[in-house]
């Protein structure tokens, strides 16, 4: 299959204004902004594929080509990062898109691989995305953005045959705090996506739903269309995989960069 990877940002970001140009402390004291972060880790997939940064702020794109990436200017009109990659397709030709937001710096070129790999022998799935079992520091920052509250990570729930059922911002399933289970049950959405370019054209069909609205998820509008998004377990190998949400996480991801 022919793979793009796309690399959707924008600066108007409610919770977080500018975020893919902000900049984060590497473990030997340079700094570097999100967005020229989250390329480089594109570069790490293995496989020859296209990668460019979507986006619809010159500021971005600016930045984004002053460190050597390809550029595809989208439109403002776009809501989310899946919107913004089916308005991408339009200028590449590839059989598979990967959606890489700019805010996953830390995301493993294995997740994007394994992704490429599900779906190159899953003709069903129209969508994939990595779902990570939380381990007891990941948990205990979800639980503990909830209690002050702060938007943090999504977590997923699935079928049998891992196809997605829900996806949350709250913490599901429940726990009772007083009896964690070991392995704790509970798997943290990675907010990368690869998709057919079919099934993209028709979420630019489809509207807004109801529970995407509520929670503020772009893949809930796949589920609410009856789309078969295949949740792909990935392992982070002793890596703690982390999101940029909010300002409180800069401190968390540099900790990150700083132990590597």
């Amino acid at each position: 299959m022919k793979t793009a990877i796309l690399i959707p940002a924008r600066y108007a970001s409610s919770r977080y204004p500018g975020k893919p140009l902000a900049a984060l402390r590497q473990a030997d004291g340079t700094t570097k902004t999100l967005i020229q972060m989250t390329w480089e880790a594109a570069q790490t997939v293995s496989g020859d594929h296209a990668i460019h940064v979507a986006t619809d702020d010159e500021r971005i794109a600016e930045a984004a080509r002053a460190f050597g990436a390809s550029v595809l200017m989208t439109s403002s009109a776009a809501r989310n990062g899946t919107e913004r990659c089916a308005e991408a397709l339009a200028q590449i030709d590839a059989d598979l898109v990967v959606n890489l937001q700019g805010d996953a710096p830390l995301t493993p070129p294995w997740f994007i691989e394994a992704l490429i790999d599900r779906m190159a022998t899953d003709p069903n799935a129209q969508v994939a995305t990595p779902v990570l079992r939380c381990d007891r520091q990941t948990y205990e920052m979800f639980t503990e953005d909830r209690r002050n509250g702060r938007v943090g990570g999504t977590t997923a729930v699935f079928d049998r045959q891992m196809h997605g059922l829900y996806f949350s911002k709250e913490v599901i399933p429940y726990i009772d705090p007083g009896k964690l289970p070991d392995p704790i049950p509970v798997f943290h959405h990675v907010g990368v996506y690869a998709y057919r370019p079919d099934a993209l054209r028709a979420y630019m069909s489809w509207p807004e739903g109801v529970l995407e609205q509520r929670e503020g998820l772009e893949q809930l509008r796949f589920l609410e269309n009856g789309a078969t998004l295949a949740c792909v377990e990935v392992d982070a190998r002793g890596r703690l995989f982390w999101e940029l949400n909010n300002p409180a996480d800069v401190p968390r991801i540099e900790a990150v960069l700083g132990a590597a």
